[in-house]
């Protein structure tokens, strides 16, 4: 089977190396051209994942008509709000009905749309097949072997069994699931909670607090998800609760390291001026906000990390909000 990958941050480039060390026929899509040219002679993605030497059997291209061609899969990791526009680009290099997997975590901004219909959407008239790769998965740790497990959701019970097949190995295991939209829906909203999992940290506020947020944060992830049409149990598994637990007690989690520099006290354009990885969190807490909004679904703690990102909130004041809130039930 001939894989291509879109998109070379750390987890494209983590899974493009696990498939080529399996021997998969496997290519790689780096949009930039220069860092495509170095890493093809270093085997090195020295911007994103500088610490692993990459499999000689995987193939590095900055061509996308290339990476596609002849492909039967094709993996997309590209920043959420570029899926589109690489999408589109894509297009004219993609068989009827492709088999598309998308490992990207977020919620586009200018249509608050999950990914799976930025998909069908962006790929109209191909009809094309689609699975979500998602859950608790450093790309670091998981290119070194350390035991991984994930969730595909993917309502296409044969393209689920293939693309599990295709992935798993002794080091990385594939549970499938075909309730997408959990599976989508979770890797998104768990990188906001992260924020301010990240922030409580960044306080000094201990464990209490962590462990209140993720918790909470799980409710507010199922809520979201029910009223989306995924299902509650879902997020009860890999990509809601074991991914929200790595990414807010994790220190390789980029979207925890940007609310423990918030809740230090430093800036957001600071802090992402120093890195060329993209902390999806941030975009994805403004159209999770606004998205609630227009559902009518109660997110209090999406509501203050969105404050303290975008209207300047004291981190403090946030969670001082969050505390003195009406008392309720469980």
């Amino acid at each position: 089977m001939n894989v291509a990958v879109i998109g070379a941050g750390a987890w494209g480039t983590a899974l493009a190396d696990i498939l080529a060390r399996k021997g998969v026929s496997t290519r790689l899509w780096v949009r930039e051209k220069d860092l495509a040219g170095d890493m093809a002679k270093s085997r090195v993605n020295s911007w994103y994942l500088p610490e692993v030497t990459l499999n000689p059997g995987l193939s590095i291209t900055s061509d996308l008509a290339e990476a596609c061609n002849k492909a039967e899969v094709f993996l997309v990791v590209a920043p959420t709000q570029f899926c589109r526009s690489v999408l589109a680009e894509m297009k004219p290099h993609l068989p009827k009905r492709p088999a598309m997997v998308c490992a990207s975590k977020g919620i586009e901004m200018a249509t608050l749309s999950p990914l799976s219909t930025v998909f069908e959407e962006a790929l109209a008239g191909l009809k094309p097949r689609y699975a979500h790769l998602s859950g608790p998965s450093f790309a670091l740790e998981t290119v070194r072997g350390m035991p991984t497990t994930v969730s595909l959701g993917c309502a296409d019970k044969n393209l689920a069994r293939a693309v599990q097949e295709l992935f798993s190995s002794p080091t990385f295991r594939v549970y499938t699931t075909p309730d997408f939209r959990g599976v989508e829906l979770g890797g998104a909203v768990k990188n906001i909670i992260a924020i301010a999992a990240g922030i409580c940290d960044g306080l000094s506020f201990g464990h209490n607090s962590r462990a209140a947020l993720i918790t909470r944060g799980l409710a507010e992830m199922s809520r979201l998800g029910h009223a989306l049409g995924a299902k509650k149990k879902t997020f009860m598994g890999l990509s809601g609760m074991g991914d929200l637990v790595l990414t807010c007690t994790g220190d390789l989690s980029r979207n925890r390291q940007v609310g423990l520099a918030l809740g230090r006290g430093e800036k957001l354009q600071d802090i992402l001026s120093r890195t060329k990885s993209v902390a999806e969190g941030v975009k994805t807490t403004e159209a999770v906000h606004r998205l609630a909004v227009k559902l009518g679904v109660e997110a209090p703690i999406t509501a203050q990390t969105y404050a303290i990102l975008y209207k300047d909130k004291s981190p403090v004041a946030a969670v001082r909000e969050l505390m003195s809130r009406e008392l309720k039930e469980e």
